[in-house]
């Protein structure tokens, strides 16, 4: 297909290539009626309603088309007034988010928690957040005090990357193909279909954990990609109106009940995303009728096309975006504020008319100023110069504060000798030692950097990685070996076996995974996830290089109750590898701080108002059962020896957050560094009469 004659008069392709744009009521309806249930499933039910999903495939759509139609124009390609108007519509009201979310910080959360929120702010600046969340392997979880207010955000910048990428992949292919005098749209259709089939299988196919896949662009790029590839081919729809009215039902029908019966927190953006996808998809062709592909249904014979373009639903579609940006850091702050685990049903009510207000404040006074300017062109002015002053003062204040912490946590990772008299550590529980009163080391500031060497030297496997990564400490020369072997809570002992290692002369080699405990399927119809199969990677270079003993974890907290137990999949582990003759030392798991179900970092506790060792720790009658449960479980497989040095972190009725002066926790359930090495005397006396070297 060549490209057509331009009109001279118009500029404008010939009538067989254009597309008339018209307004579509009914989407501003989908919109507001997507955001309504965003907003219901996350104040009252803690779930993902797949609104946010159908606002991506629109965002898809209108976007792809409005740059099709610059293509097909024979307009220049220039991608500044594009940029412009992007900014102009997402960058305002995500300013003016962010500044409330870090003067709320400041005012209402410890300053241990300034650092994370000025990292966020950062990356919701740039359009990075679902990136930062990935990385930190945030889980998209319901509302909790103790869940980031930004967090919602990683949305707004899969839709900005998207958005740079549409721009540049349209554009790009638009000047080659005008270039060499072909028409725009059908190849663009194809690379575009291409796109979005590698990004779905991709979505549906990639090993990599759901915690990083929610908010992984490629994973999602599919679900605007479809709308864009549905705005490629809109001139060639055509449907009756019996199946306009199918469509839309069927649409409208599945929109409502999707966040009922899946559940998207952990089913998108795989193959499960389709339903809403498709639902959206399905609203959108439910517009072209059968006697003009380029026209669009008015809704008088349609009765979804008629309620979606009432009033309240086309109002609530026009604010759709400040209410997404206002919701969840006002449910956050309501829980933040009255100190509760859930909204309830009238906290609820107190949040979404809260919600409402600010963002229909939001959307008169600063958004549509400045996006569709009606009046004075000073006002405009004044709120754009606001707008960017705002931006740069609190892109600065963040990028500020993390540097000055990142250099404070590097600076203390250099001091890792201290002084046994001040800072005796466990040696306060198991030596009763007796120290002046200082502050605790490490600083509850810089704690979340007091790593131990096996993440610094990058020894844990990460999320999608599969394959037994390993490094050695201890005496690396030594014949006697002792695997280490599991997540981060049997990393917590790293740094006083590497202690143990070196005085006693045994090599200590590390496999270890992010969030993956040891453990094998317990029965035939297990699932075998990524954990399951990493532990399969381990035991084939543990029968490569057998080593003399396995240390690993005996023991979890218990997900409904108080107490721990030892998993199932735990004892599995223990029997292959008394299969193999490999002895095995299992360790009772540290505690984990909780209030009214919901974690909490000790550094927060203390910098709070009131905060110390004692009140910020936690009962041990909740976190521990009275008797370790680890030796019933163990009670048939002799090769397994297991130490329980709960003594050492906890004191008979209380487990504290600082012992001996120094900070027991990093965040609410890993132990720092500066702890753990204060732990190698009692895990030496436990540890030589189990392996029987000392």
């Amino acid at each position: 297909m060549f490209l057509q004659p331009a009109d001279r008069s118009t500029g404008q392709l010939g009538s067989e290539n254009r597309v008339r744009t018209v307004r579509r009521g009914d989407l501003d309806g989908v919109r507001g009626l997507a955001i309504a249930l965003v907003v219901v499933y996350h104040v009252w039910f803690g779930r993902v309603s797949g609104g946010v999903d159908i606002f991506l495939t629109l965002s898809g759509f209108f976007f792809v088309g409005s740059l099709l139609r610059t293509a097909e124009s024979l307009k220049p390609l220039d991608p500044v007034p594009v940029v412009r108007r992007v900014t102009r519509r997402l960058a305002p009201a995500l300013v003016l988010i962010l500044a409330v979310v870090a003067a709320f910080t400041i005012l209402h959360y410890p300053a241990t928690a300034w650092y994370d929120t000025a990292r966020q702010t950062t990356a919701s600046l740039l359009f990075l957040q679902n990136w930062h969340l990935a990385d930190t392997a945030s889980d998209y979880l319901a509302a909790d005090p103790s869940v980031s207010p930004l967090q919602h955000l990683w949305s707004i910048s899969v839709q900005g990357q998207f958005y740079l990428a549409a721009l540049a992949v349209v554009f790009g292919a638009a000047w080659l193909l005008r270039s060499r005098g072909y028409a725009v749209r059908l190849p663009l259709t194809v690379l575009l279909a291409v796109f979005t089939a590698a990004s779905f299988i991709y979505a549906a196919t990639s090993s990599m954990p759901q915690t990083w896949l929610y908010y992984d662009t490629g994973a999602r790029m599919w679900e605007l990609l479809a709308g864009g590839l549905l705005a490629c081919v809109a001139p060639w729809l055509r449907f009756p109106r019996s199946t306009r009215i199918l469509l839309s039902f069927a649409g409208l029908a599945i929109l409502i009940g999707c966040g009922v019966f899946l559940d998207g927190r952990n089913q998108f953006p795989g193959p499960w995303a389709l339903v809403p996808v498709g639902a959206a998809l399905a609203l959108i062709m439910a517009g072209y009728s059968g006697s003009d592909s380029n026209s669009s249904d008015t809704g008088t014979d349609n009765p979804v096309t008629r309620l979606l373009t009432t009033r309240p639903l086309h109002r609530l579609g026009d604010m759709a975006y400040a209410l997404y940006l206002w919701h969840w850091p006002i449910l956050i702050g309501y829980l933040v504020l009255f100190d509760k685990p859930d909204a309830g049903f009238t906290g609820g009510l107190v949040v979404i008319v809260l919600s409402l207000v600010l963002a229909e404040a939001t959307t008169r006074l600063i958004e549509t100023p400045i996006r569709r300017p009606s009046g004075s062109g000073r006002t405009r002015t004044v709120l754009i110069a606001s707008v960017s002053v705002v931006a740069v003062a609190i892109a600065g204040g963040s990028v500020s504060l993390t540097t000055f912490i990142d250099r404070r946590a590097d600076e203390s990772a250099q001091q890792t000798e201290l002084d046994p008299l001040i800072y005796p550590g466990a040696a306060a529980l198991t030596e009763g030692a007796d120290a002046p009163q200082e502050r605790e080391q490490p600083s509850r500031f810089v704690a979340h950097a007091d790593l131990p060497d096996s993440t610094t030297d990058g020894c844990l496997a990460q999320d999608g990685e599969t394959f037994a990564r390993t490094c050695t400490y201890g005496d690396p020369n030594s014949a006697r070996t002792l695997a280490l072997i599991g997540g981060s809570h049997a990393e917590n002992w790293q740094p006083a076996i590497d202690i143990l290692g070196r005085e006693h002369n045994f090599r200590v080699q590390t496999y270890l995974k992010v969030g993956c405990p040891a453990v094998l399927p317990p029965g035939p119809d297990s699932e075998i996830g990524e954990c399951e199969q990493w532990t399969f990677s381990v035991i084939d270079a543990l029968d490569a290089n057998p080593p003399d003993v396995v240390f690993s974890t005996s023991t979890r907290p218990r997900p409904d109750g108080p107490g721990d137990y030892t998993p199932a999949a735990y004892v599995t582990l223990w029997q292959a590898l008394a299969d193999r003759q490999l002895p095995v030392v299992a360790i009772r798991d540290t505690p984990w701080l909780e209030h009214e179900g919901v974690e909490y970092r000790a550094s927060d506790c203390l910098a709070g108002r009131g905060g110390n060792a004692e009140s910020c720790g936690i009962d041990r009658e909740m976190v521990l059962s009275a008797v370790d449960p680890a030796p019933g479980a163990a009670a048939q497989l002799p090769n397994v020896r297991l130490l329980d040095l709960s003594d050492a972190v906890c004191r008979t009725d209380r487990c504290r957050v600082i012992e001996g002066n120094i900070l027991i926790y990093r965040d609410s359930n890993h132990l720092t560094a500066s702890y753990s090495r204060t732990l190698a005397p009692p895990l030496g006396l436990a540890l030589g009469p189990a392996t029987g070297w000392w």
